[in-house]
This record gives C-alpha cells, structure tokens and sequence, in this order.
C-alpha cells in the first residue's frame, strides 16, 4: 500500500484519512453475513492466463491471492503485473530512502508470492502515487502481459476503477482499455474501498461481487504471505514516519474468510 490516498485525488476517496480507522471488518461481516445469496465465484473453464495487476506491492496478495492461486492450481497461467515498486509508502522516512524501500518490497513481494504458489510479479517501474500520468504505457503493459492469447481464454484482475485511491483508479483504467483492445476478461477487485465505504454503499457494484470462500489452509496460507510484507505491517524503526502502514486494524478488514472480485 501507499500511504494517504487522498493526496492524489480519486473518484471516490471520501477524505477518511489512515488517522480514521474507517468502516470496521464487524461491520462488514454483520452485512455479508446477511448475504448469503452472493454467488460464488466458479474459476472459469478455458482460461488459460490470468494477469493479476497490483498497483503497490502487497495489492495483489491482498485483494485476489487466493483467486489467483486458484486459476493457477486449475492449470492456468498467472503474470502478475506489479505497476510500481511501492518506494512511497514512507514518504518522511527518516531511516529508509526510497531507493532501499522499493528493493526491500520487490523482494516482500517475490516471498509473498512464493507462498501462495504465484510467480514473481512483473515489474513495469510506474512511479509510486503518480500512475494516472502513465496509463497508455500502463495499459500497452498489460496488453503485452495478455499476449496472444484469445481474449475469451484470459481474465485480467484489477483493482477497481473506483477504490478510492489515484493508483488503484488509475491502474483499473488502464486495465479496462487493455482488455477493451484485447477481448480479454476484465475483473476487479476492492482494496481501499474496505476503509471508505459503508455495508451497501451505493456507489459501489455489489452486483457484481463474487465471493471467493477461503478454506482454513488457503486462509493460513494467505495470512503467511501477508507477513512477508514485514515494511508494511510492522514498523521500520520507532520513530516518527517510521509507522506501520497495514495495522491490524486495517489487515482485520482485508485477510479474511472471504476475497470479492466485482466480474
């Protein structure tokens, strides 16, 4: 993740700030605990790649790994495309620069990866908090991750285009127009939208969701991998800038029984 969504400016960024704890996961599961008709989703037949894009480091175990492992335990093939190295998640550092964090993060996310059974992602060196400025060279990345395959034989997973966070937002676009010039499947997948949003929220596409029930080893798996992101879930030092980036309270909302992918 980066931190300070809201400095970048976004469809639906509501100003909540990571002061805010935002809409806590009882919330959440007290409303998809009513939910119970949501459908399932099925890993589709015939889809023999799957480009997961992950705007920040950790966005791609976070929101779909346990999705993607599933299209890759079913025999398809997972590129996973990582827009940018995270190197902003610690702006005021006073212990690390950007240059150590974004090295740092690539190899968080290599581990995490690894742990789940998904490859290393693929860089494509977009800066951290300024993707917006580089959609078309974002989208043509994705096409070339799509590669020859039919359009109707690959899903690509983003983040929503309304997740609430310029990177994410940005990184969805560009997966849109990539699959708009592909045929590929596009699907989409909430981050941020967990902290600024409320049970049923209008503006986003409940009918969409799918739900992906985690079994106790895939969720045990998916908590593993969350942990190699140790610059993110734990702090770099104790002092000021140094902060953890995902507290408990915010990976509480997102390593859960369940992943929600709007197809």
């Amino acid at each position: 993740m980066t931190t300070d969504p809201a400095k970048g400016g976004s469809t639906h960024w509501t100003g909540i700030g990571l002061d805010d704890r935002g809409t806590p996961h009882a919330a959440w599961d007290a409303w998809f605990g009513g939910r119970t008709a949501d459908p399932e989703l099925t890993v589709p037949s015939g889809v023999r790649r799957v480009v997961v894009v992950a705007p920040h480091p950790d966005d791609e175990i976070l929101g779909v790994g346990v999705t993607a492992a599933r299209f890759a335990a079913a025999g398809a093939e997972v590129v996973i495309v990582a827009v940018t190295d995270g190197d902003a998640s610690h702006p005021d550092s006073p212990t690390v620069t950007p240059a150590r964090l974004a090295a740092l993060r690539i190899s968080e996310s290599r581990r995490a990866c690894a742990a789940l059974g998904l490859p290393e992602p693929v860089r494509a060196g977009l800066p951290d908090g300024g993707v917006r400025g580089h959609e078309t060279r974002l989208a043509d990345a994705i096409a070339e991750a799509i590669g020859d395959v039919p359009g109707e034989d690959c899903v690509v997973l983003s983040t929503w285009r309304g997740d609430g966070h310029p990177d994410h937002e940005a990184s969805g676009r560009a997966a849109a127009r990539a699959c708009a010039a592909t045929g590929a499947r596009l699907a989409e997948y909430p981050v941020w939208t967990w902290h600024w949003a409320e049970p049923g929220d209008p503006r986003v596409p409940w009918g969409r969701r799918r739900r992906v029930v985690l079994t106790d080893p895939e969720l045990a798996a998916k908590r593993a991998a969350v942990a190699e992101f140790v610059t993110q879930v734990a702090p770099l030092s104790d002092r000021p800038g140094d902060e953890a980036i995902l507290p408990d309270w915010i990976l509480d909302r997102l390593v859960t029984r369940s992943e929600t992918v709007f197809w």
